[in-house]
């Protein structure tokens, strides 16, 4: 434990706290002292007890009050995180849907793809039955027009 000389309403104190506390402790009474002084000031010499009551009231309302804002803070962060979630899910559910009309687009294209070229060797051996057909009819002409 450490002891600690501090200065409250001009009044020298030996206080105690634990080690490497002694400068929290220092700047927490110098609070305090300036709390009570600008109270002191204000409502001018009440006495020490109700001034300290007073003091310690006001300290107190202001702790419940940040507190209450801290707990509000949390509460909208909680609510964010909550948001954000769901928005998560939301856009996870989106890209899957997404990859799946992809996948299906794809392979409608591999079909397209399949009877395009089922089309092509069709006209393919089509052009080529015609073409030896044509080449047929030309040698018979030729043939014939040797013959007359």
């Amino acid at each position: 434990m450490a002891n600690v000389n501090i200065k409250f309403n001009n009044k020298d104190y030996l206080l105690s706290c634990d080690d490497g506390q002694e400068e929290s402790l220092k700047s927490l009474t110098k609070f305090l002292d300036k709390k009570y002084s600008e109270l002191k000031d204000k409502l001018g010499n009440i006495g020490e007890n109700k001034l300290l009551l007073i003091t310690t009231i006001q300290l107190i309302d202001e702790y419940f009050d940040l507190k209450q804002r801290v707990s509000l803070q949390k509460k909208k962060i909680d609510d964010l995180s909550n948001k954000f979630q769901e928005i998560k899910k939301l856009a996870i559910k989106y890209k899957d849907g997404k990859d799946k009309e992809i996948d299906n687009l794809n392979e409608e294209l591999d079909s397209f793809k399949k009877t395009a070229e089922e089309s092509n060797n069709l006209y393919e051996s089509m052009l080529d039955k015609t073409t030896k057909s044509l080449e047929k009819i030309l040698l018979n002409t030729e043939s014939n027009s040797k013959i007359q």
